[in-house]
């Protein structure tokens, strides 16, 4: 397709939008979060500072969540932009009618939505992995550290005055399999090391099995069954890993195939991932769904009506998301149709208005 001086300026206007509409929630996320971030300082004599710079780690990653209808609403005011400088009906004359039109945009937001999960949701997560890290400093848990990698799982706590390092090679629902707990003093002076079979963690009160006990003289003891008293249980434990808006694509991927080697859940990671793959269409649909809206029905083209119109489409949109992920999660249906099914709606919706688009 040749490029004309039409298409680059509907590209820059339609941008432009998208930036304008971006900033504006951009704003409003760094009040919202100020506030949020004030709140969990009151208690700190910290002043302003660490709230500012929270606020700034975070609100990206909630902008990223957002774009979908920062996409609808931009979509309708680029619209409303044409139609008042009866640039609409310039179009028309030369030929380039609604589905022309569409259609240049939607290029345009499957391009941006690609740039947007690739670069823009690197650099969010990035943050926001920073943001986590930073506000772990002042949690009443900062040394406890909890890691999944191709060992297996890993957690260090301090239970009175002693250093505990727990390795597990396999983490299923309640139970860890295979576990090695080295107790040291806080000179790293191993005092006892405990192997077992298997652990009950569904309370902080583990249930250990099948246990050997080996101590710093090396003396083995064999018991049939202990209970040893943590800071974390399966709840826990699972929670600490469930942000995973803090890694990119390739953690993502990485973490999946960690989740597999100990037999842990993947469904948290598989909806994340499905989701990202997702939002470039997703993007491109809530911009089609936008245009409709405003090239169908008169009654939303002033700026405030259509404003409140596309916060009630996108909290139905939002909602109907929720929902389906949560079936997702529950494993009630397939991860990949609890993303895509909502997109499929919307895509249905929007074929039988672009069908007619172009009816008077």
């Amino acid at each position: 397709m040749t490029i004309k001086k039409y298409h680059l300026y509907l590209f820059k206007v339609f941008l432009q939008k998208i930036f304008i509409v971006s900033f504006v929630f951009f704003c409003v996320g760094i009040i919202v979060n100020f506030f949020e971030e004030i709140k969990f300082f009151n208690s700190y004599q910290v002043g302003l500072y660490y709230p500012l710079i929270l606020t700034f780690l975070n609100t990206p990653i909630l902008l990223f969540e957002l774009f979908p209808f920062i996409f609808l609403i931009s979509t309708c005011f680029f619209y409303i932009n044409l139609s008042d400088n009866d640039e609409i009906n310039v179009l028309n004359n030369y030929g380039i009618n609604n589905l022309k039109l569409l259609s240049i945009l939607s290029l345009i937001s499957i391009l941006s939505g690609i740039f947007l999960v690739l670069l823009f949701y690197s650099f969010s997560a990035e943050l926001k992995n920073k943001y986590l890290n930073l506000k772990n400093k002042f949690s009443e848990n900062n040394e406890y550290l909890t890691v999944i990698n191709d060992n297996g799982l890993w957690i260090k706590e301090v239970i009175e005055n002693n250093q505990h390092i727990i390795h597990a090679k396999e983490f299923r629902h309640k139970f860890l399999e295979d576990i090695t707990i080295t107790v040291s003093n806080l000179d790293h002076k191993i005092d006892k090391t405990i192997l077992a079979k298997k652990a009950n963690i569904s309370e902080d009160n583990w249930t250990l099995y099948d246990v050997k006990i080996v101590d710093h003289k090396k003396e083995i003891k064999e018991l049939e069954q202990i209970n040893y008293k943590s800071s974390f249980n399966e709840t826990l434990i699972s929670n600490l890993f469930s942000n995973l808006n803090s890694l990119n694509l390739y953690q993502l991927f990485k973490l999946y195939k960690n989740y597999k080697k100990i037999k842990y859940s993947t469904t948290e990671v598989s909806l994340q991932i499905n989701k990202l793959f997702s939002q470039p269409i997703f993007f491109l649909l809530m911009t089609i769904l936008g245009y409709l809206m405003v090239s169908k029905y008169e009654f939303i083209k002033s700026k405030f009506f259509t404003l409140i119109f596309a916060i009630f489409i996108s909290v139905i949109i939002y909602y109907l998301n929720y929902i389906s992920k949560l079936f997702g999660q529950n494993e009630t249906i397939p991860i990949i149709l609890s993303i895509w099914l909502p997109h499929l709606i919307i895509f249905l919706i929007c074929l039988l208005g672009v069908i007619r688009i172009n009816e008077k």
